[in-house]
């Protein structure tokens, strides 16, 4: 028996990188999972906010915001929605940026640490990610990310507290500063097993090499039983 590998994700839920890289890594660690000698894996998700300085209600479509906030023409805009839509088609998600709300996530993040200490926090990152980019949700309401919360089993009422009284701020801001202390510019980045780190939505088969990998390591460090 060998420890478990640990997968630390830094990401942000208004990042379409992310949810194809998060989609990616479970199909990688899927395919893994059934090697004979399959290591277990713990996936711990880690705050890191792509633009901090969006409104809560942005006025304007994604397009629009890459444009005013990239300096990029409407048209390159369109382009640059069109190629992540076709990478995220690939990888089984149907984004949907004609329905997308642009907004801070920093109370989504926030959500996202209250769900890690009730055990939830793999089902939220999902649940948040897809109301983003597929369903259209505003996830910078208070009223959408409670009714989040509660469609993964999560105590709305709990949820709303915890949002309000902003004791999980500090949480994220820590994973912002570890993200700094890394190096990390950039998400989806990932951790593996605390020294290797992976940029970017890598195909799954990446991602099940580096696992198969980590896990060989295990296997020669293990102590031997007489």
């Amino acid at each position: 028996m060998t420890d478990a590998i640990k997968i630390d994700v830094w990401s942000d839920i208004a990042c379409p990188w992310c949810y194809i890289g998060k989609r990616n890594l479970e199909k990688g660690l899927a395919d893994a999972s059934a090697d004979d000698d399959a290591p277990a894996v713990e996936v711990v998700y880690h705050s890191f906010e792509l633009s901090p300085d969006t409104p809560v209600d942005f006025d304007g479509g994604e397009a629009d915001y890459l444009a005013t906030h990239k300096g990029i023409s409407s048209e390159q805009a369109r382009q640059m929605l069109e190629r992540v839509t076709g990478v995220a088609a690939e990888a089984g998600l149907e984004y949907r940026f004609d329905l997308l709300k642009h907004t801070n996530t920093v109370k989504a993040h926030e959500l996202l640490h209250f769900a890690k200490d009730h055990g939830r926090q793999l089902e939220l990152a999902e649940r948040l990610m897809s109301a983003y980019f597929v369903e259209g949700r505003h996830l910078g309401q208070e009223d959408e990310l409670v009714a989040l919360a509660a469609d993964v089993g999560l105590d709305a009422e709990a949820a709303r507290q915890a949002l309000r009284s902003e004791r999980y701020l500090d949480a994220v801001r820590a994973d912002q500063a570890q993200a700094t202390a890394y190096g990390i510019n950039g998400v989806p980045f990932f951790v593996i097993d605390g020294k290797y780190g992976v940029s970017g939505a890598q195909p799954a088969e990446a991602f099940a090499q580096i696992v198969r990998q980590v896990s060989a390591e295990h296997r020669e460090d293990a102590p031997v039983v007489a």
